[in-house]
């Protein structure tokens, strides 16, 4: 997917489609629901213009898009956008059956972090273990100063392995020295889990520098 975000918002300057959509607001909203795929990308594209106006729009076409190329065109507006509106919309496609939409939005959320950041820490509270894991995901990428302490958080309190040994491996990217007496507890927490002690011996390896 090639997300790159913009700075600003757009002027709407591509080609009208063939249906000869006006280039207002109305118009692009109605285009996005165009039967022709080349359509509703040039719509989802031409909607950066408005903002957070054509965010729900463009969350809603996400949910039914078939077409891979409109899904990665929605996505890379969507990105452009930015802001809270769109991740308040892309945030409830985590929790969906669609592996596509839950990758997308994972990749745009992991490139937005001042609006991501004030969430992250109920996305790491979840109830569904599925779901920590995909906040987990996001932190990978997400360029935010605060992940080392919401990782530390996951390792001292989260109740799922699988959950715990991803933190691991985040951590183990950004963690550093005076972290470690809390990685090795983790040990303690999973005693009969042989994966865990791997885990842990391999983070420290990482966060020290293999000393």
């Amino acid at each position: 997917m090639g997300l790159v975000k913009a700075d600003g918002k757009p002027a709407a300057t591509s080609k009208p489609s063939p249906r000869k959509y006006t280039r207002d607001l109305t118009g692009l909203l109605a285009e996005l629901n165009d039967q022709q795929p080349k359509a509703r990308r040039w719509a989802a594209r031409d909607l950066v213009a408005y903002g957070e106006e054509a965010v729900g729009a463009l969350c809603e076409r996400l949910r039914t898009e078939p077409e891979p190329s409109v899904r990665e065109a929605l996505f890379d507006a969507l990105l452009a956008i930015g802001g809270d509106a769109v991740v308040e919309g892309l945030i409830p496609l985590l929790r969906g059956e669609d592996a596509g939409l839950r990758n997308g939005a994972v990749e745009v959320l992991g490139q937005l972090p001042e609006a991501v950041g004030p969430r992250m820490e109920v996305l790491l509270a979840d109830p569904n273990p599925d779901v920590r894991l995909f906040g987990l995901d996001i932190l990978r990428d997400l360029p935010h100063p605060e992940a080392p302490r919401w990782l530390m958080g996951v390792l001292e309190q989260d109740p799922h392995v699988n959950v715990v040994t991803v933190a691991l491996d985040r951590l183990a990217e950004v963690g550093t020295p005076e972290m470690t007496p809390a990685v090795r507890a983790v040990k303690d927490r999973f005693p009969d889990e042989p994966f865990v002690a791997f885990a842990v011996d391999t983070a420290l390896d990482r966060i020290l520098g293999g000393e």
